[in-house]
């Protein structure tokens, strides 16, 4: 079943060159998609145009049939929250915030979900599983990278979300991390049938995932190029 849709997508940025056209992409659910192409190809772009933090110049996102560009902001932004998990390349972390409260943070911000124990127990269950449960009382300015990143895991993990969006999920580990990491997405998507569309420049990583679409395939730019 196709779970993500995109149509006659068309992003463009004011005062700029960038303009890229998704004329169609389908994921099926529980299909975990890598997405590759060279810095500036437009990856982040799309990735937040189909989290609808961004709206598209044209053109539609449907995902579990919803057309999530046509909801009203507020209705957009909630259902973005509560079914989607969006792993930023830059975290997002909140730096006056302890990296507890960064990973319960979705809760708080948030009316349609309830801050229950049982949700404080899963957050602690996964800084555990990520190696993070030593620094829940620390705040992101004293962290690594990669224990930044990690938090940012737990953060889009909290929810049992969907959709699972990772931009450069595993860009700050090292090889060993990065197939642990790879592999607790990859639990969470089989756990909770959800999806993941994932960006990564680590071609080494291509094989653990279903399919790889290349953004040159995806807008057509291989074949003008052809």
């Amino acid at each position: 079943m196709t779970i993500l849709e995109l149509s006659q997508l068309e992003i463009r940025y004011p005062h700029d060159a960038f303009h890229l056209n998704v004329p169609s992409l389908q994921v099926e659910s529980k299909e975990k998609v890598a997405l590759i192409g060279p810095s500036g190809s437009g990856k982040t772009s799309l990735m937040n145009v189909i989290a609808g933090i961004t709206l598209p110049d044209a053109g539609e996102v449907r995902f579990d049939g919803v057309n999530v560009n046509a909801l009203p902001d507020s209705e957009r932004r909630q259902f973005r929250l509560s079914r989607i998990g969006f792993i930023f390349q830059d975290f997002r972390l909140i730096n006056y915030l302890s990296a507890l409260d960064n990973i319960l943070h979705t809760y708080r911000v948030n009316p349609a979900l309830q801050l229950e124990k049982s949700v404080i127990e899963r957050a602690h269950f996964l800084a555990d599983s990520l190696g993070v449960s030593s620094l829940l009382h620390k705040f992101p300015h004293t962290l690594s990278q990669g224990e930044k990143q990690r938090l940012a895991i737990c953060r889009a993990l909290l929810t049992q979300p969907q959709l699972i969006l990772a931009d450069e999920a595993t860009g700050n580990l090292d090889p060993a991390n990065k197939i642990k990491i790879l592999e607790k997405l990859f639990s969470a998507v089989d756990k909770h049938n959800a999806t993941l569309v994932a960006v990564t420049h680590d071609h080494a990583l291509l094989s653990h995932f279903d399919r790889t679409i290349d953004m040159d395939d995806l807008t057509g730019r291989a074949q003008a190029h052809a």
